[in-house]
């Protein structure tokens, strides 16, 4: 369903995202809200640090799109919140083992706090 759209004459991507994505119109848009490391049973943070926060973030989104009907192929667009960009690399490769080719398109941002004081938030949208 998405396309990767990709030129040389803009820098490349630098992790387990593409440039930018197309997708076509014709079907539904699904914008899920910013998923944070909660545990569902008791709604609390999850322990581990960030790779058991960045697990359970894409274990909630992974809910989420399945009760749209939907999966990690439908994400077309996500936007990734960390505490310290120094976790980076480590959200990154946990991110890139969701994502098949081409990888939605993705914003990074490192922000000065978190709900909850989570490590990590990560926002999708999808197209189903």
């Amino acid at each position: 369903m998405r396309q990767a759209v990709s030129t040389s004459s803009a820098p490349a991507a630098i992790g387990p995202y593409s440039q930018a994505i197309t997708v076509p119109v014709a079907g539904t848009l699904l914008f899920l809200s910013g998923q944070i490391p909660l545990d569902p049973a008791t709604g609390a943070l999850v322990p581990g640090g960030i790779e058991a926060q960045t697990r359970q973030v894409f274990a909630n989104i992974g809910e989420i799109l399945k009760a749209a009907g939907a999966s990690f192929d439908s994400v077309v667009s996500a936007t990734v919140y960390v505490a310290d960009m120094k976790d980076f690399a480590k959200v990154n490769e946990i991110y890139a083992t969701y994502f098949s080719s081409p990888a939605p398109a993705r914003a990074t941002v490192q922000v000065a706090r978190l709900p909850k004081d989570a490590l990590v938030e990560i926002q999708v949208t999808a197209a189903i």
